[in-house]
């Protein structure tokens, strides 16, 4: 079997959660591996220093809503190694609210970071991908994007939009070589489901065939096969992590 060859991956939102565990999946394979945080430094330095025990490793502020850290994001990889070969959107935030108590603020606020930023990472790294004839883009989306979720409207759009971007993305680009397909995340133990009341994820445990939450591991295997070169013939795919909950949809 062929030795996997060492791309230039960036992870948004990798420190903690799904996006460490992929950050350090990727890396464990032999990548060099970028990600980018909004505020968490602390989390960042821990997710850096699992990176760097198996090769380099960048660790970049930068808010994926706001086009300009976007750019400047990428022109650090690209002075540093190179152009971003892998891209793995993870950033998300949520802002659960009720239809009609939802906030202007609390809707656009989660369009922006967890739908807008995807389409402009994707945006930068195409070009470079398209002249190299290479690409793997994953967008991570959650279960909740094609069953929904009560006080979650803004959250459950988001992560819909992210299918919709991902297949369009995909024809675009299927005949450069370039490869993007979306994963469904059901319930994870991550720090975004940590503070959740003992209610919550009981009925969660309860709604899910498995029984149980998934670890950010569990999540992170799918993505790193999706950015593998085995996976050069998947593309537009839709991939569930969820122990069953949304089958069917």
């Amino acid at each position: 079997m062929s030795e996997t060859p060492t791309r230039n991956a960036f992870v948004t939102g990798g420190s903690k959660g799904i996006g460490r565990a992929t950050a350090i999946a990727l890396a464990s394979v032999g990548h060099r591996v970028a990600f980018c945080y909004a505020a968490d430094e602390a989390g960042a330095r821990e997710t850096l220093g699992a990176v760097e025990e198996h090769g380099p490793g960048l660790a970049l502020q930068a808010d994926v809503g706001d086009v300009g850290d976007v750019d400047a994001a990428f022109t650090h990889i690209e002075e540093t190694w190179g152009p971003v070969e892998i891209l793995v959107n993870n950033a998300g935030i949520n802002a659960d609210g009720l239809l009609m108590r939802m906030t202007d603020d609390q809707w656009h606020d989660v369009l922006r970071t967890d739908l807008s930023g995807s389409f402009y990472t994707i945006r930068r790294a195409v070009p470079k991908m398209m002249r190299a004839r290479f690409g793997r883009i994953v967008n991570v989306s959650s279960v909740a994007g094609h069953i929904g979720g009560p006080g979650q409207a803004n959250y459950s759009a988001a992560k819909a939009g992210l299918l919709g971007l991902t297949r369009s993305v995909a024809r675009e680009l299927a005949t450069r070589g370039i490869t993007c397909n979306v994963v469904a995340p059901g319930p994870i133990v991550t720090p975004m489901t940590d503070p959740m009341p003992d209610e919550w994820r009981e009925r969660a445990e309860t709604a899910v065939p498995m029984g149980r939450f998934g670890s950010a591991e569990e999540a992170a295997a799918p993505i790193l096969f999706l950015c593998s070169e085995a996976a050069g013939y998947v593309t537009g795919a839709l991939l569930p992590v969820d122990g069953g909950l949304g089958m069917g949809h």
